[in-house]
């Protein structure tokens, strides 16, 4: 993987029970013995070598931080054009090098006017409605599309993850594998699963991404554009209006997803394969039925 984190193969037996503390509410108290047992069951009959994120618990990851991120943006719920959305998605994560995740490829509209893209691990891909208004046919949506699932693929997401939190939650594991696993090191797993949140979401959603991966995604997305049959210059054509737009400000997209003239002049200077257009007419003229 490009981005390993330590961990232990042993936290992927209580992230199902962790996830469930923090999405219902349970509190550590509410914990049954049966339940705890099983925890201990699982950590004891697992190896103690450190390894990096495996897929599985990366899911577990994105799944919590997609429903952070929509506790602050709520979905938007148009069935039509989530469908229109999975549609390219999915049609884009075929021709990439990584077609398929644990839990799968999802693509989902958010309801807020705010110019923005989230692309959680595991792949759970999010954009806004003013992402969606933003751009101006399907090729340019497909561009987004694509370098947001750049993100899942490049793990940028799960790179922000502090490696301390890992190292802590080993020494819960470990200390704990071969006596009763209790409420107390469970409350202590819940806290750094929430910690591990935290990172990943602030990353996402405050502080954005660092230059070199912006750029890194921008290529990889113009490769995947292309072997979808997608113009890849329909990421240059956004990206230049980013831009002009976002001179001056800091907001949205323009802080999470940095260095927009930047990335212009990396793109722009990369050469890809030439992409048959015929077909562009079409897909802008699907893309105005589906978003009017």
């Amino acid at each position: 993987m490009r981005y390993p984190v330590p961990t232990h193969s042993g936290f992927l037996a209580v992230m199902p029970v962790i996830l469930c503390l923090i999405v219902t509410g349970c509190k550590v108290s509410d914990l049954t013995p049966e339940r705890i047992g099983m925890i201990t069951s699982s950590v004891q009959t697992i190896g103690k070598a450190a390894r990096p994120l495996a897929e599985d618990e990366e899911y577990y990851v994105g799944r919590a931080v997609a429903a952070r991120i929509t506790s602050t943006y709520p979905l938007y719920r148009n069935a039509r054009l989530t469908d229109y959305l999975n549609l390219i998605g999915q049609t884009i994560a075929l021709h990439t090098d990584k077609p398929t995740t644990f839990g799968g490829y999802h693509f989902a509209l958010l309801d807020s006017p705010e110019i923005n893209a989230f692309a959680c691990p595991g792949g759970i891909i999010l954009i806004t409605r003013g992402m969606l208004s933003s751009v101006k046919n399907e090729d340019e949506l497909a561009a987004v599309l694509a370098h947001e699932i750049a993100h899942v693929i490049h793990r940028d997401g799960i790179a922000a993850i502090q490696s301390s939190r890992w190292s802590e939650a080993l020494t819960v594991i470990g200390s704990n594998a071969a006596r009763e696993f209790g409420p107390k090191e469970t409350a202590r797993l819940v806290s750094l699963f929430e910690g591990s949140i935290d990172d990943v979401f602030k990353t996402l959603v405050v502080n954005g991404y660092g230059r070199e991966q912006e750029k890194n995604a921008d290529s990889a997305a113009r490769g995947y554009l292309a072997a979808a049959g997608y113009d890849p210059r329909g990421l240059t054509g956004y990206l230049r209006r980013l831009e002009e737009a976002g001179k001056g400000s800091q907001g949205g997209i323009f802080a999470t997803h940095p260095g927009t003239g930047d990335r212009l002049e990396s793109v722009s200077r990369s050469e890809v394969a030439p992409v048959d257009t015929t077909a562009l007419p079409r897909r802008t003229k699907r893309f105005t039925e589906m978003t009017r």
